[in-house]
């Protein structure tokens, strides 16, 4: 009886000590996870910005310190017994008051913590993590070289300047609604070259160019322009009957935005509006492409791609459409319609990459070619296309022919011009001139006063 008994002792001992393993092992009270830590900056601090440290815990964090190492000393940042855990912890950490001052280059930050577990005989799961800092407190030098004296509403410009910084990490030129320009490398290394173009329908016109260090030091410099105000055409045009139940029917058949509708006027409004932006946006998409290979030299022929045209229509036409005196719809016209004779042939001044040669809707056919330095132009409504997307095409050489394919009533050329994704006034560009003063010589100034440098 004794043995039995001692045996059943044995047992319900043995089952305790399972019973309490299996207990400890699976029970969150002895979580055996390490918070987790993350910090907001890589590599650079530039002692302005708050490090933001996150540290995270199923259990909850009970301690928590952070501690600014550099060779010359130690200083804690932060330190905190919390009453009550939180599994989730954001902390702001401030640079300490001597970081003005501070002439370290290099710098570490541990952040240590502890959380509530009972693990580790009751003392908790705990994490230290040490993030190595790279100290730039300096901000990049930015300074124009040159560029064109003034910019036309529905114009271009041309900026040539320099940045330096050796921890640099990205610049740009913001424009209106924080369009941003993307310069092209320059000549010699630390240059850089854009195009800029005031849209026709802004009122005003800014360009800053903007950069940023991988410290978060940024350095803006304002673009000195003259601006030109440059009113345009508003037109007050009235919508058939007999211009609905033709070309709009035509078309209406073909988009796929307007089946099931049969309003004449609603079919009017949805391609004048739905289809017109969803075609511009596609040329604003294979417009906005700005290769990153350096540049030493930009020539561009004046622009003139239909021989002995007559201009039928003006860029920056805005339009404004009224069915029995109630206005229905409306639209800006961003290129330059030319006519001459039927299945004329479209010879540009210029080569370059042919980057689009099919149909985009209310532009029927259409060629896109690619100049170089963000500068692109199209050539709508044409009858039959000579070239295939990826061709490299040279001066005067035949493209296309004109028609009245898309959104045309009659047999002509839609020329535009764009700048990194922006329509821009076909005239300044067909002016041997204007290219002169705005574009090769703010080329040729630059080139001097670089090499003077």
């Amino acid at each position: 009886m004794k043995k039995n008994n001692n045996s059943f002792g044995l047992l319900f001992a043995m089952i305790l000590v399972i019973g309490g393993s299996l207990f400890i092992y699976f029970s969150s009270m002895f979580e055996r996870n390490a918070p987790e830590v993350s910090i907001n900056l890589k590599e650079y601090w530039n002692l302005k910005k708050p490090l933001e440290i996150k540290i995270e815990d199923a259990s909850g964090v009970k301690s928590y310190k952070v501690i600014m190492k550099s060779a010359k000393e130690e200083k804690t940042l932060e330190y905190e017994q919390l009453l009550t855990p939180e599994q989730n912890l954001t902390l702001t950490v401030e640079p300490p008051r001597s970081a003005y001052t501070m002439k370290e280059k290099k710098i570490n930050i541990i952040v240590e913590a502890t959380d509530v577990s009972k693990w580790n005989f009751f003392s908790g799961n705990s994490v230290k993590k040490v993030y190595k800092f790279k100290i730039d407190k300096k901000r990049p030098r930015v300074n124009v070289v040159s560029n064109s004296y003034k910019i036309s509403r529905g114009g271009s410009a041309l900026v040539i300047f320099r940045v330096q910084d050796e921890n640099l990490d990205t610049f740009y030129i913001e424009g209106n609604n924080k369009k941003r320009f993307i310069p092209q490398p320059f000549y010699k290394d630390g240059y850089y070259i854009s195009l800029l173009a005031w849209p026709v329908k802004d009122s005003s016109f800014k360009a800053t160019i903007i950069v940023k260090d991988k410290a978060g030091n940024i350095s803006k410099e304002y673009i000195p322009l003259y601006l030109k105000q440059k009113n345009y055409r508003v037109s007050k045009i009235k919508v058939s009957d007999k211009f609905l139940k033709g070309k709009i029917a035509d078309l209406a058949e073909e988009f796929v935005e307007t089946q099931g509708v049969s309003d004449p006027l609603e079919q009017f409004k949805i391609i004048n509006e739905d289809v017109r932006e969803k075609n511009e946006k596609l040329i604003h998409k294979l417009s906005s492409k700005v290769p990153q290979e350096k540049i030493s030299k930009f020539k561009i022929n004046k622009m003139y791609p239909l021989k002995n045209a007559k201009v039928v229509a003006y860029f920056g036409d805005h339009r404004k459409y009224y069915y029995d005196g109630d206005k229905v719809s409306e639209s800006y016209h961003l290129g330059l319609d030319l006519a001459s004779n039927s299945m004329a042939s479209i010879k540009p001044q210029n080569g370059g990459e042919v980057v689009f040669a099919d149909y985009n809707g209310l532009y029927g056919n259409m060629p896109m070619i690619y100049h170089g330095l963000g500068l692109y132009t199209i050539y709508g409504h044409c009858s039959s296309i000579k070239v295939n997307t990826g061709d490299t095409v040279t001066k005067n050489e035949v493209i296309a022919h004109t028609g009245k394919s898309g959104y045309a009533m009659g047999d002509h050329l839609h020329f535009g011009v764009l700048v990194q994704g922006i329509e821009v006034r076909p005239q300044e560009w067909m002016d041997k001139q204007w290219i002169k003063l705005n574009i090769s010589n703010v080329i040729k100034s630059a080139k001097k006063i670089i090499d003077r440098d």
